[in-house]
């Protein structure tokens, strides 16, 4: 929720790249885009923020999740984001960029475990960036060997992307009940 946030400066880096690659690419800011705490009790209002992100989710194929690491995990902002979208979230890809000042790797593990709980796909890895060895004095992603990790995990979300977005939209359209997509069918 910082203003000048370190991961997301590391998402800036990484979406960029994608676009290079032809993604057309759409930032859902959590930090503007507040959402009321998920309720699985309540219906969720109709709010403009909800479908505003509703809409971001329903349009994207595949996902780069940006969250600070918090004492180990991710933000409750992002918690609370994958909690509201769940069932949206089946058949799309994800990958994942982390701030930290360790290796952000349990909060890249927790936020792959919410995914694939939601049935999505996730990269095999992520990206973490420490702010003190990665970052310059203004935010930006300045180490070469972090700027490269983020382009090449730009090139996988987008070409994995549109291959497991292809596939699950013909398992969508087909009449094969051995397809995990199935359950998706209309």
């Amino acid at each position: 929720m910082r203003a000048r946030a370190h991961s997301a400066s590391a998402l800036t880096v990484a979406l960029e790249a994608a676009g290079e690659r032809g993604a057309e690419i759409r930032t859902l800011d959590l930090r503007r885009t507040l959402l009321p705490m998920y309720n699985p009790d309540v219906e969720v209002a109709e709010t403009g923020e909800v479908r505003e992100a509703l809409a971001a989710v329903e349009w994207a194929n595949a996902f780069v999740l940006a969250t600070p690491d918090y004492h180990g995990s991710m933000s409750g902002a992002m918690k609370n984001f994958l909690d509201h979208f769940w069932t949206e979230f089946a058949g799309k890809v994800f990958t994942y960029v982390c701030a930290s000042h360790e290796k952000g790797l349990t909060a890249m593990d927790q936020m792959r475990t919410a995914v694939r709980q939601c049935y999505g796909w996730s990269l095999p890895y992520g990206v973490a960036v420490n702010p003190e060895e990665d970052l310059d004095a203004e935010g930006n992603v300045t180490r070469a060997a972090t700027i490269k990790r983020l382009r090449m995990l730009a090139r996988d979300l987008t070409i994995y992307g549109t291959l497991i977005s292809e596939q699950f939209e013909r398992d969508l359209l087909s009449d094969d009940t051995h397809s995990f997509a199935a359950r998706y069918r209309k």
